[in-house]
């Protein structure tokens, strides 16, 4: 797959008609899917393109044989999200998937009549992407990758881990619609485990270095990502800058632990990328996304890398190992 140079903003909107009507011209001609994704390209994208890619072809479809595949990578710029959601309905896609807790919001003010399928958005209800997990009820379904209880279990790990952890920092980009909610879940969490919870913005990666020297400064002793956009565009810089300043990091996905991070707990995101293809599968073949539950991860990974561990100076207690997932070396 060959990755797509941005292209000017069309203008118009798609027509509205019936979903059963876009499933008779799904099956009249090769189905055009509309791509929305969150980084700057396939290559940055890694195990969620191939993952996507692998799980229409676990169904029989081959892009430009019986499917016509459009991507879009905004590179976490707003006006490129905004105007290629735009472009992609404009274009009269027969299913728009959005890929990112952020890209989701794009596509759902693109569009009300075009099937959409989300993947890795947080809290579709309070989003108002769905009216219920069983019954979404409108365009939009897809995957949701978020629990409050994820979130417990990061910190809960960080302690057991950490001797004497009190004050953990979490990093948020206060742009997104996301960042209140995993502010306010990860101030009841961790006082539920008697820790205080200090939260640090950045909007962009120039602002992440000062965070982290606030983080310092205010006598954090460890910090916690969740999944967000600028987070894993920036996982690389996040762990070093974690590394730098002695504070152990607890991330949310293997793709964030490999960065360098201490630890992860979190949904297995490539096989939400593969069974994202379900869904569009079952919109081309005439069922409405009203209809499609969403789904919620039945992977969840428990990673450690010792790597950074030794880096950092810390020894994970036995309990942990054994109930790993996997431990990088």
């Amino acid at each position: 797959m060959q990755r797509r140079e941005f292209i000017t903003l069309l203008g118009g909107a798609a027509a509205a008609w019936p979903f059963s009507a876009r499933a008779q011209k799904a099956a009249g001609k090769i189905p055009r899917i509309g791509v929305l994704w969150h980084a700057g390209s396939a290559e940055e994208e890694g195990r969620y393109f191939k993952g996507f890619i692998e799980g229409l072809h676990d169904l029989g479809y081959i892009a430009g044989q019986n499917i016509i595949l459009v991507h879009r990578f905004p590179n976490e710029m707003p006006d490129r999200f905004r105007n290629m959601a735009a472009e992609l309905v404009s274009m009269n896609v027969d299913v728009l998937v959005s890929v990112g807790s952020q890209t989701a919001f794009y596509a759902k003010d693109a569009t009300t009549t075009i099937p959409i399928v989300f993947i890795f958005v947080p809290d579709p209800i309070g989003s108002k992407f769905v009216s219920s997990f069983a019954r979404p009820g409108g365009n939009a379904t897809g995957l949701t990758h978020f629990a409050a209880d994820l979130i417990g279990k990061r910190l809960e790990f960080l302690k057991e881990t950490i001797p004497g952890l009190a004050r953990v920092a979490l990093l948020v980009n206060p742009d997104t619609q996301v960042a209140p909610l995993y502010t306010k879940v990860t101030d009841a969490m961790a006082t539920k485990l008697g820790l205080s919870n200090h939260t640090f913005s950045a909007r962009s990666r120039d602002e992440l270095e000062p965070a982290f020297d606030a983080m310092v400064k205010a006598g954090m002793q460890a910090v916690t990502v969740n999944s967000e956009g600028l987070a894993y565009q920036q996982k690389e810089l996040i762990a070093n800058l974690a590394i730098a300043r002695r504070l152990p990091l607890s991330v949310w996905s293997r793709e964030t632990l490999e960065a360098g991070a201490l630890m992860s707990y979190g949904a297995d995101q490539p096989a939400m990328c593969r069974r994202a293809a379900v869904f569009v599968d079952k919109i081309l073949k005439g069922a409405n996304p009203a209809d499609l539950p969403v789904e919620e991860p039945t992977k969840i990974e428990f990673l450690l890398n010792k790597k950074t561990a030794k880096a950092l100076g810390l020894t994970f207690p036995n309990t942990l190992l054994v109930g790993a997932t996997d431990v990088i070396e």
